[in-house]
């Protein structure tokens, strides 16, 4: 069940993240570090919010690994 509400969040909060971009078609001037280019707002919206998403789901799935990675290693040192 927690699952399912965790999904139901991320799916709002990514409509309302999306519905906020498309109804700016303003121009925005990135610069990286070695390029800059011109894009919407909504097309940034898209792009941040879809690199912040797979970004905290990285950082989630190396976190567990980490976590049942030390619970086995604490369940060896007791046997």
């Amino acid at each position: 069940m927690r699952l399912y509400i965790t999904l139901f969040f991320i799916i709002v909060l990514l409509a309302i993240a999306f519905i906020f971009g498309s109804q700016n078609e303003q121009l925005l001037m990135l610069n990286y570090l070695v390029a800059r280019t011109e894009m919407t707002v909504a097309a940034a919206t898209s792009l941040f919010t879809g690199i912040g998403f797979f970004l905290g789901l990285l950082v989630t799935i190396f976190w567990r690994i980490i976590r049942k990675g030390k619970h086995a290693l604490a369940k060896n040192i007791e046997q």
